[in-house]
This record gives C-alpha cells, structure tokens and sequence, in this order.
C-alpha cells in the first residue's frame, strides 16, 4: 500500500542487523519508521505495539530470529531469545507461529549459516503474508460484487472493528483486503469504521489507512453499530482476527463479539478475513481455550489526542481513584460468523469444512 504516493511495507529489514518497522504508535499524528537492531527492542515493539495486528507480529518476529541468528552463539541461547519474543504477547497465534517456523529450519544448521537462512526465511514468511491477504482480497471482493449487484447504483456500507488493514500485516491487510479491492474495480463502496477503544486502532489506523487510500468512510463509536444495522445501513460486517480454532471460533479485538452479536439479530451477514497462519489448529472452544490478553489500565484511564494546533497530549479520561479492566481481545463462536474469508477461498466456519479446505 501506499503513503503519500509512495509503497511501504510494514516490516522489512534493508540490511545485515537492521529491522525496520513504521511505528504505529505514532499514527496518524506523525508517520515515523524506525530500526530495530536487536532481538530485545523487537520485543520491546512488539509488546509497546509500535507494530501490532496478527500479520504484523508474526513477520516482524520472523524478522526478530533473523537478529537472533546473529545474536546467539548457541542453540540454546537461540531458544532464549524466541522464547523471549513470544512471550510478548499470548493471543495473536501468528507470532509463535513465526518464531517456532524459523526454529524449525535452523535446528541442527551449522552456526556459521543461521544468517543466511534466517534471513530467507524471514523474508519468505513476509512474502507469504502479503500474497495470502492479496488474496483474501480476490476471495471478498466475490462477496462485496454479490452484495452490489442486488443493490444497483446503491453504495455498499461495510462495518469494521480495530485495524485489520495493511498496517496489521505485511501489506494489503486481512478485513481491509476486500474494500480496497472493490474501491479499486470501481465498486462504490463505504465503510464505517469502529473507533476501537481503548487504543483507537480503528479511528487512528484503519481511518488512516482509508484516507490514503481515497476509500469513502466515517468513523463511529464503538457502540453506535447496532443501530446502524437496525436501520439497514449496514450490509456486511468484516473484521479480522488474532487466532481461529480449527471448529471456526475467533478470537479479535476487544467488542467484536458484541459486533457480531448485532449481526446475527440483524440478518447482517458477519465475516472474519485472515491468512492461513492465524489458525490455531491445535485446540477448539476458543472461549476456554484461547488465553485472553489483558494489557495495563493506563489505555483505558488516559487517551492521545491533539490540540487546535496539531500539538500531541496525553489526558486522563478516567477518575484518578477508579480501578479499570483492560481485557484486549474477545471471543466470538463459529455460530456467530458466516463465513472465513481465506487465501483459500470463503469457508464456512466449522471444523469439517475447514478440515476439507485446509
């Protein structure tokens, strides 16, 4: 994708020791890219959220074992340092994924060629998501094309919740995927946009993204959805997502659960678009199963904004003497969804028409 005329990836390392990341925690005040030259300031990234959303982590870890094939000195010393990076976070299943598959491939290699390797295999694992949300933007734009053609003439409104755009992966992005694809063959298309609390992914990044992209669309509180769907303007739901089980559950941001809640009651159709590499084929009941995040009250108490004069602040939004809950991820059941939107295709979210696809 594209800021200010010019391509940018998320994550990409431009030489020997350097990772380069866009920091997120700036947007959309102030768009800063910044290098990583050591395994503990990729952890750090990850778990400050200079990068963040599924696709991201995993890539920027994958990037992450690529430092660490040059840190160690051992093959010990290499598991310390991937089991330091996937301790930053525990629900995103993208980010162990990443470090487990660079381990796999540098097992048993002679040290002396862990660079080499580990580089490739960064640089593939990156690839790899970019093309895959390619992809699950030809596999939606079937569905957005469906929904246009009964409604000639008529603008197509999609709901999104949190930033599951190219800022969430390595390009392209997983619920984004689709919309830009419409945009771009001329489907008039629009899109509401969850604010997100309590980082504002949804009103910093996903609108960001938007705006440079040229996509029409209005950002909503979080809580104003449902009303939008009771009155029809709403005609699918598209989110993303951290980790899916192999019967379908999804777990994403925090309030998607209520988003699709809303949809079933609605008759709007809700779906979760995500590469392969953010299933979790090990377990099912994702609503037991899948560790649930929960991140420091201060995103809750205080919020980032600016001033008349484009000037950033911090301000406290919350009573000084009132304990918060900062639960970052809910669960939604498969019953919910209808349907996953794969690099694979559209499937239906169970556990025997996953099997068959996958």
């Amino acid at each position: 994708m594209k800021v200010n005329g010019t391509h940018y990836r998320t994550v990409w390392m431009p030489e020997r020791g350097i990772v380069r990341i866009i920091d997120q925690r700036r947007l959309p005040w102030a768009f800063e890219v910044i290098n990583l030259k050591s395994v503990a300031e990729v952890a750090h990234a990850i778990r400050d959220m200079a990068v963040r959303g599924a696709g991201c982590i995993g890539a920027t870890a994958g990037y992450g074992m690529a430092l660490a094939a040059i840190e160690a000195q051992s093959e010990a010393q290499l598991v310390a340092l991937a089991q330091s990076l996937i301790e930053t976070r525990p629900t995103a299943v993208n980010l162990a994924w990443a470090v487990n598959r660079q381990l796999n491939v540098l097992r048993n290699q002679p040290l002396e060629t862990w660079q080499s390797i580990a580089k490739r295999e960064a640089e593939a694992i990156a690839d790899e998501d970019a093309a895959a949300c390619a992809q699950i933007g030809v596999q939606g734009l079937q569905l957005i094309r469906q929904i246009a053609a009964q409604k000639p003439g008529e603008v197509v409104n999609v709901l999104t919740h949190c930033n599951a755009g190219w800022l969430a992966f390595v390009d392209h992005g997983s619920a984004t995927a689709p919309i830009y694809a419409a945009h771009d063959a001329g489907i008039q298309i629009h899109v509401w946009v969850d604010e997100t609390r309590p980082r504002n992914q949804g009103a910093r990044l996903t609108a960001w993204e938007l705006a440079q992209h040229g996509v029409p669309h209005t950002v909503i509180a979080d809580n104003t959805g449902g009303h939008l769907m009771q009155h029809g303007q709403v005609d699918l739901v598209i989110t993303g997502a951290d980790r899916v089980t192999r019967n379908g559950d999804v777990a994403n941001k925090i309030g998607t659960y209520l988003k699709a809640l809303a949809a079933k009651d609605n008759g709007v159709p809700f779906y979760v678009a995500l590469p392969s590499s953010t299933f979790d084929w090990s377990i099912t009941d994702g609503v037991k199963n899948i560790p649930i995040e929960q991140r420091g009250g201060e995103e809750v108490t205080w919020m980032e904004g600016t001033d008349a004069n484009g000037a950033p602040h911090h301000v406290r939004v919350v009573p000084a003497a009132s304990p918060v809950a900062n639960y970052a991820f809910d669960v939604t059941p498969a019953r919910l969804v209808t349907a996953l939107i794969t690099e694979k295709g559209v499937v239906p979210a169970t556990e025997a028409a996953l099997a068959g696809r996958f």
